[in-house]
């Protein structure tokens, strides 16, 4: 579990400055191939969304949902979400279809289709 995060300035501003970012009115993410084999990810939320209970708040709603969301995802990527001032009042539905979207945005969702041949 800890190595799947991004803690260190460096590691984030590698990411900020190297990787491809997309966004929502509720967040945005960044995106950079790490070449290590699992994806990390790095949350940010400046003190513009509010104050602490309500950055910790919006800090846990992304990780949830990023949590529940990450099986069938590409791996080897640095994920950074950025949580903008629209996301403080935010219920857990509405960040989470924000962080799907961003997933299918960017191209990281492993879909395999199923077909099925019929005879």
């Amino acid at each position: 579990m800890k190595e799947e995060r991004l803690r260190k300035n460096p590691e984030f501003r590698l990411v900020y400055r190297r990787g491809k970012s997309l966004s929502t009115s509720l967040l945005v993410l960044y995106v950079f191939k790490n070449n290590k084999g699992i994806n990390r990810v790095g949350i940010s939320v400046s003190k513009k969304v509010g104050k602490s209970v309500v950055r910790s708040r919006v800090k846990r709603l992304i990780s949830e949902s990023v949590r529940l969301n990450k099986q069938g995802l590409k791996q080897g990527y640095d994920l950074v979400f950025v949580a903008r001032s629209a996301s403080k009042d935010k219920s857990y539905k509405e960040i989470e279809n924000s962080v799907k979207y961003l997933f299918k945005k960017s191209g990281l969702n492993n879909v395999e289709k199923n077909i099925t041949i019929s005879n």
